[in-house]
């Protein structure tokens, strides 16, 4: 049975009275697993049950190895916590801007929500994807890379950083750093890290983010606050200290009883939360708030040099040529790259550029290598990538694990050259076949790490 600290476990008795038996008993069984499909790359609907609040949210009967399966590094699908897939309710019932949104993800990594916005999103639309922690923001763009869309950004900022772009978002996604109560099932560190002082200056962090952040969401914008925490002082104590400093509308979402999401009401102030004995999901905690003002948006700053172009022209017909058609996005290009984007977005580009530390800007496409474009690895990865342009080369399920450990594999091609690599149908890299050998281009600092095991032992999906 599970051992909760002493205050949490008074504390709780008093939120949740004689529901705290059921609440202490759901800590005990399995947390649920959870992935999203990725609707840019696949239209197959599994034989799965669904997460009731996302459209391509679905159950696993129990935990695969995922670093085992060449889907999930083709990005295919994302592994996803159900209850933090919430997020989607606010997006459907509360965005009412349908082409041009700029939204940020302030506190993405590793890219749960931003993958997942992603998935929601129009072409028109910009996701800013921003993680402050150097590290965890390479695998945000890592895991943003593998969704294969070009309608983002990925940055590594502190949150003060946004305060220079005033009115410039129109939804802003905190994800908050919280005391993790809602993960004690799964995460024993998350306990043992629990303190009383620790739910304090977490409370204090999160009002010190938000504080950062406000002046970039516009009037009338929406600023969606969340928590993997049940702590009331992190979670509507913080809505009201919201409704203090600022003027908002607490927005309610409709939601379907057999969810079993609980409503939590104080004073003007609306919050969702998740229990496990109540839903199939760990704790979460959230609120949809709209900045209320008659201000309009702010318009890119005026760039007299800017750091992005639209692609030259002697590259843009052979790098365009390795892409499906769109009409909403475009060749760009800094320096020795090019990147497929929003082309009306960008303007939006060049400001935050000037601004920001972008790490990752839409899908990178090709680099030019004296006169030459050479594929990247983002394009094998994009949802716009034209395979036919490419020899194409179907592997099994062994010969993709050795290409993911980087391991060197014997081609069955007599193309030499560039030959882009096929799990089940979908790409996910290159190797560049030399006859007797191939060259394996998987970047070095994905690959994966874990020994392949015998066949009788391995379980994938």
């Amino acid at each position: 049975m599970i051992h909760l600290p002493s205050d949490f476990e008074k504390r709780m008795q008093q939120q949740l009275g004689n529901d705290f038996d059921s609440f202490v008993r759901s800590l005990d069984t399995p947390s649920p697993v959870s992935i999203r499909i990725n609707p840019y790359k696949t239209d197959k609907i599994p034989d799965l049950t669904r997460v009731p609040w996302s459209t391509t949210g679905f159950y696993l009967p129990a935990r695969p190895s995922f670093t085992l399966d060449p889907l999930f590094h083709a990005g295919v699908y994302y592994v996803q916590e159900p209850s933090s897939m919430f997020v989607e309710q606010v997006l459907k019932q509360h965005s009412e801007r349908e082409t041009g949104r700029r939204i940020l993800d302030l506190c993405a990594a590793p890219g749960g929500k931003s993958t997942h916005i992603l998935s929601l999103i129009g072409a028109t639309d910009l996701l800013v994807s921003n993680e402050v922690i150097r590290q965890r923001s390479q695998i945000l763009a890592e895991n943003v890379s593998k969704w294969g869309q070009p309608n983002n950004i990925v940055t590594c900022n502190d949150p003060s950083a946004f305060g220079k772009l005033k009115s410039f978002f129109d939804i802003i996604l905190i994800d908050a750093p919280c005391s993790g109560e809602g993960l004690f099932r799964r995460d024993a560190k998350a306990m043992d890290e629990w303190s009383v002082d620790n739910t304090r200056l977490c409370t204090q962090r999160q009002q010190r983010i938000i504080a950062d952040v406000w002046d970039s969401l516009s009037d009338n914008g929406i600023l969606i606050y969340s928590t993997c925490t049940y702590n009331p002082g992190e979670n509507e104590d913080n809505l009201q200290w919201i409704s203090q400093n600022y003027d908002v509308e607490f927005l309610s979402l409709e939601i379907p009883a057999e969810w079993g999401i609980h409503e939590i009401r104080k004073g003007e102030c609306v919050g969702y939360s998740f229990m496990p004995h109540r839903t199939q999901g760990e704790g979460f905690f959230l609120s949809a708030i709209r900045k209320r003002g008659s201000e309009l948006r702010a318009n890119p700053f005026k760039d007299k040099r800017p750091v992005y172009s639209l692609a030259d022209k002697k590259y843009r017909s052979e790098a365009a040529s390795w892409l499906s058609q769109s009409d909403e996005y475009t060749l760009i290009q800094k320096e020795d790259t090019l990147y497929l984007f929003p082309e009306e977005m960008l303007p939006v580009l060049n400001t935050l550029n000037k601004i920001l530390y972008p790490i990752k800007t839409g899908t990178s496409v090709s680099e030019v290598k004296a006169k030459n474009l050479l594929p990247t690895h983002e394009l094998a990865l994009s949802s716009f990538l034209n395979k036919a342009a490419f020899p194409t080369l179907e592997v099994d399920l062994e010969t993709a694990l050795h290409y993911l450990r980087r391991d060197e594999i014997k081609p069955h091609t007599s193309k030499n050259g560039l030959n882009l690599l096929t799990y089940e149908g979908y790409s996910f890299g290159w190797i560049k076949n030399l006859g007797n050998r191939s060259n394996n281009l998987y970047p070095k600092e994905w690959r994966i790490r874990m020994e392949i095991p015998n066949k009788n032992d391995r379980e994938i999906k």
